[in-house]
């Protein structure tokens, strides 16, 4: 049974944040202890060709942040792609707390989230992706790999794909999964990317090269080479910026957009 849900249209209750949206989604969570807000951005001619994006935002973020920077209903019109922008709260890492009183991300989205959005927006696996920043690349590439059944393909952009390889990693990831390293190693993608050997998934992974996260992008492009995983990783030039997301923005939906058409990607 799912939990209530409230849908607030949104367009004059947030102008003075600079936010357009259509709907603003409030669900009250089991998993999460809380309220999880989501804004949900449809284009402006929906038809049966409109496919779902969930769209994850950073580290010390929170719902607003995507159309706070960019016009994210502009690019919704432009893609016809309907885009969902959960919270994943300021430091939430889209997992489950090792603490069982406390949040559980991960199950939210399988248990409420994702079906919730399912019944609602009659979801469909092959017109449905994932993509996030940052915190939000390595918990859109997770989701992924939980089940990649329920999407049609991924992406991470300036991702922390391995989460030993990030400065927040004593102060901020140990506060929600703890201090063991094996737990580290297995909540990270790059160590859960084999799951789609053999699958014909082909995911698009994105950084610039002034980004800290560089490397975290190269080793999992460098994985996914040895292990034959098709994959698309466009390291241009760019730093750890809002700049920079808005233009990776744009490059995943075109790569998504043309998994849809089934056009050409070159293999």
């Amino acid at each position: 049974m799912f939990k209530r849900f409230f849908v607030i249209a949104i367009v004059a209750l947030f102008s003075s944040a600079k936010i357009s949206a259509q709907e603003l989604i409030v669900i009250e969570s089991e998993n999460l202890k809380c309220n999880d807000s989501i804004l949900v951005f449809t284009p402006e001619n929906v038809n049966e060709k409109t496919a779902t994006l969930f769209l994850f935002h950073g580290w010390s973020g929170c719902y607003k942040d995507w159309s706070k920077k960019h016009d994210i209903q502009k690019i919704s019109n432009k893609f016809n792609f309907r885009i969902i922008c959960p919270d994943g709260f300021y430091n939430g890492w889209y997992l489950n707390n090792t603490d069982p009183g406390k949040m559980q991300w991960r199950t939210f989205f399988w248990n409420e989230l994702y079906p919730q959005m399912q019944q609602k927006y009659n979801l469909v696996p092959e017109m449905t992706f994932i993509t996030g920043l940052s915190m939000g690349g390595h918990g859109a590439m997770n989701i992924f790999l939980d089940d990649p059944t329920k999407f049609k393909s991924a992406g991470s952009m300036s991702g922390v794909l391995d989460l030993q390889l990030t400065p927040l990693v004593e102060k901020e990831i140990t506060k929600v999964i703890g201090d063991k390293m094996e737990r580290l190693a297995a909540e990270s993608a790059i160590n859960r990317v084999q799951k789609l050997k053999g699958m014909n998934k082909p995911i698009i992974v994105s950084c610039g090269y002034d980004d800290f996260y560089v490397r975290c992008t190269d080793l999992f492009s460098q994985k996914c080479r040895y292990m034959g995983i098709p994959h698309v990783a466009l390291l241009t030039p760019g730093k750890h910026s809002w700049p920079y997301w808005g233009y990776a923005l744009t490059e995943h939906l075109a790569f998504f957009t043309k998994l849809l058409n089934g056009e050409n990607l070159g293999y």
